[in-house]
């Protein structure tokens, strides 16, 4: 006969919890504030505000430089610079803080294995992409608007037109906001493709200069050999050229292509769905890289 055996019960300290579930809302917003925070380095060590930080600075030196120079100039009218070129000119402050936060964002989760703890949670797969790209998105438009608003209130104390400086300023910001749409898709979807963020960082930079460095020497080729017919063409084939293009068709931009060559009302809407296809494709690529709790 087999010995009688007893079953206890044992107090280990749990308490229940009684207080309001927040749910998946609560969540998602609670890890896109933390993300942003963290792409500036808030709420983490000092050394993981340095540079973030330095980028921003350097981000917004230009700009206040530039209003300087305009005040102190007599009979200025303008800006020197127009705000849909800002962005251009500093694109490589943008794509070296877009190659050191987006792996910050998603790789470290990959690598210490905390996506399913995530998903352990009221949260989906839909919410984590969200709440990531929207982040990488906001932090990047902070980087990139803050410059054009220093412009743009130094322009209004300069006394230079209002309508002017006001519809510029409004071009300026459609083109920031499409180049962080752009920018975070792509630095999210290479930096998600590894667990390891130096390697993340790597393909990051990768993808932003080698197209732009192929697609614009193909460029001055045309140009100098009396073929100005693919250029405008050619700007589909790099994340910064298709910026540079659209702005010049739609925003009063000036042209950024040799021999300052604007692409046609047909190309521009070309370089429009590009672009919004591209968005839309980075997010459909996280979403299936994320389709396993497990990962």
């Amino acid at each position: 006969m087999a010995p009688e055996t007893s079953t206890q019960i044992h107090n280990i300290g749990y308490r229940s919890y009684d207080g309001a579930r927040l749910g998946r809302a609560y969540a998602r917003r609670s890890l896109y504030s933390q993300s942003l925070r963290g792409a500036y380095g808030l709420g983490r060590s000092a050394k993981s505000k340095v540079l973030p930080m330095l980028l921003f600075g350097i981000m917004c030196a230009p700009a206040a430089i530039i209003v300087a120079v305009a005040i102190a100039v007599p009979g200025s009218t303008d800006l020197p610079i127009k705000y849909t070129g800002y962005a251009l000119y500093l694109q490589m402050v943008i794509g070296l803080y877009v190659a050191s936060q987006a792996p910050q964002s998603v790789s470290r989760d990959l690598r210490f294995k905390t996506v399913p703890l995530y998903f352990s949670r009221p949260i989906e797969r839909v919410d984590y992409v969200l709440a990531k790209f929207a982040a990488m998105a906001s932090a990047l438009f902070v980087l990139t608007a803050t410059p054009l608003l220093i412009m743009y209130i130094g322009a209004l104390l300069a006394k230079f037109d209002f309508a002017d400086q006001t519809k510029g300023f409004a071009q300026g910001l459609v083109s920031v906001l499409l180049l962080s749409l752009l920018f975070s898709g792509i630095g999210l979807v290479m930096a998600a493709l590894t667990p390891r963020r130096g390697f993340g960082v790597a393909a990051v930079i990768a993808v932003f200069v080698i197209p732009f460095g192929a697609v614009s020497t193909v460029q001055v080729i045309a140009h100098e050999t009396g073929a100005p017919g693919p250029i405008e063409w050619l700007g589909l084939f790099s994340p910064i050229t298709l910026i540079s293009g659209f702005q010049s068709v739609f925003l009063g931009a000036d042209s950024a292509f040799p021999g300052e060559v604007v692409p046609s009302t047909g190309a521009g809407f070309v370089y429009l769905l590009v672009i919004l296809g591209v968005i839309a494709g980075s997010y459909g690529v996280l979403m299936a890289r994320y389709r396993k709790a497990g990962l």
